[in-house]
C-alpha cells in the first residue's frame, strides 16, 4: 500500500508543477498585455474624448451630372417592300452603297398596266372627239344639252381611269425616300415579290438619334436644347448632342423618364443600333459644399450630421442635394469651414468629447 502511494505521488508531482509552469506564464502574459494597453484605456477614460477623423467644408465648383446609357437610331429608317406584288424586271441596289432621295432602287413588271394605259388613252381620244362634235351641236341648239353631259361625262370618266392605271404604274417603281446608305437585301432580279417581302433596309446616319432614359426624380429639371456628351465602345472619342424631345409621360415600369437627342455622324463612324455611355449636364454649381456620403445620418424626415464646436460633438440638421458615387451636396444647415466628423458616427453623441486625429 505505501509503495503504490509513493508512486501515485511520483506521477502527480510533475504534472502539478507542469500545470503551475503554464498557469504562471497565462498570468504573466495577461500581465504584460494589460499593461501594454493601460496607457490608451487610461487615456481614453481620463480624458473621455472620442478619437475622430473630420473634414472641413469647403465651397468648391462642381457640374451637375446624369450617367447613364442608350442606344444610337439612325435619323432615318425604312423597310424597303413593294406596294403591290410582281416580278422584278430592275434592281437597282448594291448593298452597303449610299443613295439619293427619288432614285429608282426596284422596278416591277408593268407590261399588262401599260397595255391598260393605251387601251383607255385610245378610249380617251375618241370620247374627246365625240365630245366636241357635241358642243358644236348643242350651240346650234341640234342637240338637248343632256345628249352633250353624257359625252362630256364619258370623256372625264375615261380620263379618271386613266389617273387610276397611271397611279398602279406608279407603284411598280420602287423609290428611295430619302438620302441614305442600302442594306444587306433578301432578294434577286427576277423574283417574285409581295407587298410582304422585306427587299433591303435604307438608313441615313449622317446624323443619329440617341434614346436613352433618366431617373424620374430628375423629371421638370430638363429642357429640349440640353446638351449631353456620349462614348461608343470601343472608341475613346466623345461625342456631342442636342436633347430634342421628351416623353410626356413617366415609364410605370421603371420609373423613368424617356429622353431623344440629336447628333451629328459627318464621318458615319457612330452605327445604328450601338451601345453609348451618355453624360447629360443639368447645370454648374459654382460654390457647393460636398462632404463624403459616409457623414450623413439618414433621419424619418431628413437628414443630419455631426460638427466639431468647442471640442464637442454637436448634431446638426442638414438638407442634401447632389449626390455623386462618393460624395453629397449640403444645401443648408452647414457653412463654410464647419469641420464634420466622418468615423465613429455609431458612438458619437450631442456634446460628447473629440479629438481628431486626421483632418482633410
Amino acid at each position: 500500500m505505501k509503495k503504490s502511494t509513493k508512486t501515485l505521488l511520483y506521477l502527480l508531482i510533475p504534472a502539478v508543477l507542469i500545470v503551475a509552469f503554464f498557469v504562471r506564464n497565462l498570468i504573466v502574459n495577461t500581465d504584460d498585455s494589460s499593461e501594454g494597453s493601460i496607457p490608451t484605456t487610461t487615456q481614453q477614460t481620463r480624458d473621455g474624448r472620442l478619437s475622430v477623423r473630420g473634414v472641413v467644408a469647403k465651397p468648391e465648383s462642381f457640374s451637375e451630372r446624369i450617367l447613364t446609357t442608350g442606344s444610337i437610331i439612325a435619323s432615318e429608317e425604312v423597310w424597303l417592300r413593294p406596294e403591290i406584288s410582281g416580278r422584278i424586271t430592275e434592281l437597282n441596289i448594291r448593298e452597303g452603297t449610299s443613295v439619293s432621295k427619288g432614285d429608282v432602287l426596284v422596278k416591277i413588271n408593268d407590261a399588262d398596266l401599260q397595255a391598260e394605259l393605251l387601251r383607255a388613252n385610245l378610249q380617251l381620244e375618241l370620247a374627246q372627239i365625240r365630245e366636241t362634235r357635241q358642243q358644236a351641236l348643242l350651240q346650234n341648239r341640234a342637240i338637248a344639252e343632256e345628249d352633250y353631259e353624257v359625252a362630256l361625262n364619258q370623256v372625264k370618266t375615261l380620263q379618271a381611269e386613266i389617273d387610276l392605271i397611271q397611279a398602279r404604274i406608279d407603284k411598280t417603281e420602287l423609290l428611295a425616300p430619302f438620302d441614305g446608305v442600302i442594306g444587306l437585301r433578301n432578294v434577286s432580279p427576277g423574283s417574285y415579290i409581295t407587298p410582304s417581302d422585306v427587299i433591303a433596309s435604307l438608313q441615313d446616319y449622317s446624323r443619329v438619334r440617341v434614346d436613352f432614359s433618366i431617373p424620374e426624380r430628375y423629371t421638370g429639371r430638363i429642357r429640349v436644347a440640353d446638351r449631353i456628351r456620349f462614348t461608343r465602345q470601343g472608341s475613346d472619342e466623345t461625342y456631342d448632342g442636342r436633347i430634342i424631345a421628351i416623353e410626356p409621360r413617366i415609364d410605370a415600369a421603371t420609373r423613368t423618364l424617356q429622353l431623344r437627342a440629336h447628333a451629328a455622324n459627318p464621318n458615319q463612324l457612330i452605327i445604328p443600333g450601338a451601345f453609348v455611355e451618355i453624360q447629360l449636364e443639368l447645370r454648374d454649381i459654382s460654390d457647393a459644399i460636398l462632404i463624403p456620403s459616409e457623414a450623413v445620418i439618414p433621419e424619418l424626415g431628413g437628414h443630419s450630421l455631426f460638427v466639431s464646436r468647442d471640442g464637442k460633438a454637436h448634431r446638426v440638421s442638414v438638407s442634401t442635394g447632389v449626390r455623386t458615387e462618393t460624395r453629397v451636396q449640403i444645401t443648408n444647415g452647414l457653412s463654410p469651414g464647419d469641420t464634420v466628423l466622418t468615423t465613429g458616427i455609431l458612438q458619437l453623441r450631442g456634446d460628447l468629447p473629440i479629438r481628431f486625429s486626421q483632418v482633410d
